[in-house]
């Protein structure tokens, strides 16, 4: 029998995905195209765990803590270096959770609350009323702007879009490195947002921070020698829309975040394991250090 003819232990079958490949042997129907290097079963990125040749399944992981290598040798680590945990989409659901009670606050509160919120330049509450905005040092509208919305189809598009991939990148990175990219990939959408944006014109959502999630996902999966053609397809349609020609989208916060997503995923998935924290906080101070760059020069633009 061939390395390709093995089967995982006790003899059971991989089901396939439903696209006829191998499928993950802990989550059936989903497309897995690593192996564990001890027992060969496939496994995905939400399974993967870092060892010292290749990835293993969370089982031979903790069949091999009694090995007696120390526990630094097999505790058990994402592909990014995180730690692997019970619930690897904790932080999503948090996520998902205060968008949702910002986004009732609104329905309860009405327009008094999104423009209290809302991302703003620089403006005036009424004629001849007092300055408001970033610029006039509201600097906090720049991260709740990130978990405000007004319509249901804006929260539930990006919502979906938070649980879809949100949850198998959190899995692979582990919840610190992944919370770093969502907030940093936010803060950038609204940075270049306040940049580009006439100073009266409020902006709001998560899209910033979803596109940052979609940027780092087409990263993990060129990294992990996935088929990158439906994160292709995925991202052609949503920069249509994003694009489109009846306006009314925040083009600037699309673009900032799907930039900063993907920088930081470049870093945290293709950083050396020797130098791994180094290349991965290094990389996320230069992007944070960017959006405070474009934000301190847009406020004295504007002051």
């Amino acid at each position: 029998m061939g390395p390709m003819d093995r089967q995982p232990p006790g003899g059971t079958d991989q089901p396939a995905a439903a696209d006829g490949s191998l499928s993950c042997y802990r989550h059936p129907g989903r497309e897995a195209n690593i192996r564990c290097t001890r027992c060969d079963r496939p496994i995905c990125p939400e399974c993967m765990i870092n060892a010292s040749v290749g990835f293993q399944c969370p089982d031979c992981v903790r069949q091999g803590s009694g090995t007696g290598h120390g526990p630094a040798a097999n505790q058990p680590r994402t592909v990014a270096g995180g730690s692997i945990t019970a619930d690897p989409r904790l932080v999503t659901k948090i996520l998902l959770g205060i968008n949702v009670a910002v986004y009732l606050a609104v329905l309860a509160r009405g327009t008094t609350l999104v423009d209290e919120l809302m991302l703003l330049g620089r403006a005036t509450t009424h004629y001849g009323g007092p300055l408001e905005g970033v610029a006039e040092g509201q600097w906090y509208r720049l991260v709740t702007s990130m978990f405000l919305h007004q319509e249901v189809w804006h929260i539930a598009f990006n919502m979906l879009g938070l649980w879809w991939l949100g949850g198998p990148l959190e899995g692979a990175l582990g919840r610190a490195r992944y919370l770093t990219l969502y907030m940093i990939s936010g803060l950038a959408g609204s940075a270049l947002t306040y940049w580009l944006s006439a100073p009266v014109q409020g902006s709001l959502g998560a899209s910033g921070a979803i596109f940052g999630l979609l940027g780092a996902t087409a990263v993990l999966m060129r990294r992990l020698n996935y088929d990158m053609r439906p994160v292709f397809a995925l991202l052609a349609v949503n920069l249509v829309i994003t694009f489109n020609p009846w306006g009314g989208i925040a083009w600037q916060a699309h673009v900032g975040g799907l930039i900063a997503g993907t920088l930081i995923a470049i870093g945290m998935v293709h950083a050396p394991r020797e130098r791994r924290a180094l290349v991965q906080y290094g990389t996320c101070a230069l992007v944070l250090a960017a959006v405070i760059f474009v934000v301190v020069a847009r406020t004295a633009a504007l002051t």
